[in-house]
């Protein structure tokens, strides 16, 4: 089983948006040699220069180190080439496709060690589905980059029924040598982590304004301006620690029973595809939306989280 002295060669598949941020933050290990394999000839420097131009601009990247990250970053259509077949750690960043990521797996899985590591980046499928078909599922695990995946720190490494313990610690060590900020998903639950905590939260926004309790420039109001503005800093936990477990018993004991629980999809989420509401990508969704507005919303993300991570 390979440690993280072991790992030098990442193989990187799929090489969009996403492949490409995850190449880029591999090379913040200067030993680290990264390959990305994709079906498809893609213009691998441009894409990187186009995702990190802010960070250069604002002075967080200078040129001279982009231009010797990317000299440590090799790209090839052929999935026989040698690079593949001596990668000590895969990240495999395909379609969101279940059939397309067990193939994938399966031809590397062919072709490479059989101690190399498997990693999987997926938001939302099951990695033991995704290895449930692999020889040596032991050594596959789920690692969840957070998209912009070169700004945003979290990466969530999830164990599949089958991953052993020093898989999982190996590709910690390898992430957090990356200046990534891993943590550990014990189970291989729906949503892992993150996601399951975002999604309890626009759960109950949703049923805020499906209910008719405030309306959606409100709720985003709300959140902004009272506990979003805190969380980089006191976190839910630590939250109820500080105010303590008998107030935090109290509340919930009061509160919980008129939050939103339901188990399906708001009946207005239905309602706003059905009328064509389909958000940036229709102009309109819970809020109207105007291309420059759409434009600023995305340059503005990035233009915030340089900021939280490197300027205050």
């Amino acid at each position: 089983m390979k440690s993280y002295q072991d790992i030098k060669e990442i193989l990187i598949a799929g090489g969009g948006m996403m492949g490409k941020n995850i190449a880029f933050v591999m090379t913040g290990n200067p030993a680290f040699r990264v390959t990305i394999y994709d079906l498809y000839p893609t213009d691998v420097e441009a894409g990187i220069r186009a995702n990190t131009k802010q960070l250069v601009e604002r002075g967080h990247l200078t040129e001279a180190d982009l231009a010797e990250r990317l000299t440590r970053i090799y790209f090839t259509t052929d999935i026989d080439d040698a690079a593949v077949a001596k990668a000590d750690l895969v990240i495999e960043a395909v379609f969101e496709d279940m059939g397309i990521k067990r193939d994938i797996f399966a031809k590397l899985e062919a072709r490479c060690a059989e101690d190399t590591i498997f990693c999987t980046n997926s938001s939302v499928m099951s990695p033991s589905e995704i290895s449930a078909e692999l020889v040596h599922r032991e050594r596959f695990v789920g690692t969840h980059f957070w998209n912009p995946g070169h700004l945003i720190p979290l990466v969530e490494v999830v164990k599949t029924d089958a991953t052993a313990d020093g898989v999982a610690e190996t590709v910690m060590e390898v992430l957090a040598s990356a200046g990534k900020k891993p943590c550990l998903c014990k189970k291989d639950v729906p949503g892992f982590i993150a996601n399951r905590l975002q999604h309890a939260l626009w759960r109950e926004a949703i049923s805020i304004v499906e209910h008719g309790i405030a309306d959606a420039e409100t709720v985003d109001i709300a959140i902004k301006n009272s506990f979003g503005l805190r969380l980089p800093q006191l976190s839910a936990l630590e939250n109820s620690d500080m105010v303590g477990t008998q107030l935090t018993w109290n509340i919930h004991s009061y509160v919980l029973p008129h939050l939103e629980d339901s188990h399906e999809p708001s009946p207005l989420l239905k309602q706003m595809l059905d009328e064509g509401k389909l958000g940036f990508k229709s102009g309109e969704g819970f809020m109207k939306w105007t291309q420059e507005e759409i434009d600023a919303c995305n340059a503005d993300l990035n233009s915030y989280l340089i900021h939280m991570l490197y300027e205050r």
